[in-house]
């Protein structure tokens, strides 16, 4: 323990009666500035001790809240099932044991049957919890919106033309619907390669609304407890509902929306229940609400018949290979931030059959890298011709076992 610092010792005034008036006044500037010396060591002993003292404080208060959480016994969570004159019907969680008791007049109003609480050992109801809800599906809510735009998008108006026909017109424009007399398209399912812009046009999507978007896999959905991936697909789209207008993206929907087989392994059998849960969400008994739904994927053959019928997908969109006209656009977005020296786009567009957007992007990517490597800054012809044989060389070499000496 560390001791108090010794106090500095009282500066003390002793003056000759004899002195000179000069004398008397040097002297007694000379014991001023000892004062001023010695109070100037107080005050910092002071300092120094105000601060100790404001930490110990906050350590005492820290020792003492730990002190009252140990004293404290623990409490169980339970749901109200029922609400009686004579108290209320909990069920606790874990052993579903079902307990008819008190609560206080001012809790009680504030309990709704179905509602989460916290109850002690006698069972007696202490407070009322928030609605539980997975983390997981929280952290699929987009906060940051993607700064994609339908101009970063080439080759596809069709595509983006029905897209916002079936997603964001019903959510700005719901009274035209209402005039009409048709309700709007329940979902979207973007369909075609990978690398031709399904992902892009869902993230133009989150971009351009002013909707709550909330992206997952198929492949999140796939939980390994039975009945963890159906809970999944409820609390997403309680999600939501509690923020509507919303759109739920769900990229590569095949993982959980396959044909449904024969299989009895317990794995398949936990998909399916899962598909069954998202089936119903889509199309269930209960209003949807200001929910659209856009899904993508790459294996649409693989889908289940089920999943693609009116009133789940109304609107199945292709998304296929960009032609010349659209893979010039495309080659334009790409370029338009780039410094070109006499670059024929056109041609460029016809020598790329074949290529996806994704591609195309590589493309003008690597042609850049052959010019920052000659120390160049405008890019020209000849890197996209020397890009374009990089690129199909190593399209041809994917896929070629590796031989062993």
């Amino acid at each position: 323990m560390s001791r108090s610092p010794s106090l500095p010792e009282r500066p003390r005034l002793d003056l000759d009666p004899d002195m000179t008036p000069s004398e008397r006044l040097a002297a007694l500037r000379n014991h001023y500035s000892e004062v001023l010396r010695v109070n100037t060591k107080l005050q910092q002993q002071l300092n120094t001790a105000e601060q100790r003292q404001e930490k110990l404080t906050g350590r005492v208060d820290h020792l003492q809240r730990e002190n009252e959480t140990l004293k404290t016994s623990s409490l169980y969570v339970a749901t109200a099932e029922e609400l009686l004159d004579e108290g209320v019907v909990i069920k606790q969680h874990g052993n579903n044991q079902e307990v008819l008791t008190e609560v206080s007049p001012t809790l009680r109003e504030t309990i709704d049957a179905g509602d989460r609480v916290a109850v002690n050992d006698s069972f007696a109801v202490k407070q009322v919890l928030e609605a539980e809800t997975d983390a997981r599906t929280q952290a699929m809510q987009v906060e940051q919106r993607p700064g994609t735009t339908y101009d970063d998008i080439g080759g596809l108006e069709e595509q983006i033309r029905e897209v916002r026909e079936a997603v964001e017109q019903p959510l700005v424009q719901t009274d035209q619907f209402d005039v009409v007399g048709i309700d709007p398209p329940a979902g979207v399912l973007l369909h075609g390669p990978p690398g031709t812009g399904k992902t892009m046009l869902a993230k133009a999507v989150a971009s351009e609304t002013d909707a709550t978007f909330i992206k997952m896999a198929g492949s999140e959905l796939v939980q390994k407890f039975i009945g963890e991936g159906a809970r999944l697909v409820r609390d997403l789209f309680e999600l939501a509902s509690e923020h509507e207008p919303a759109i739920i993206f769900i990229d590569e929907i095949d993982a959980i929306a396959s044909t449904r087989t024969e299989s009895k392994t317990s794995g398949d059998a936990e998909v399916q229940r899962t598909m069954m849960q998202l089936l119903s969400e889509m199309d269930g008994f209960d209003d949807r609400g200001e929910i659209r739904i856009i899904a993508a994927t790459n294996r649409f053959d693989m889908l289940d018949r089920a999943i693609l019928r009116p009133g789940r997908f109304d609107r199945l969109i292709e998304v296929p290979e960009p032609d010349p006209t659209a893979r010039e656009r495309i080659l334009e977005i790409h370029t338009r931030e780039m410094s070109l020296d006499d670059v024929d786009l056109g041609e460029l567009a016809a020598d790329t059959d074949g290529f996806t957007g994704a591609e195309l992007s590589s493309l003008t990517t690597e042609a850049g890298m052959f010019a920052i490597r000659d120390d160049r800054t405008a890019v020209r012809m000849k890197d996209f011709q020397s890009a374009l044989a990089k690129v199909r060389d190593e399209d041809g070499s994917a896929g070629v076992p590796i031989a062993f000496a």
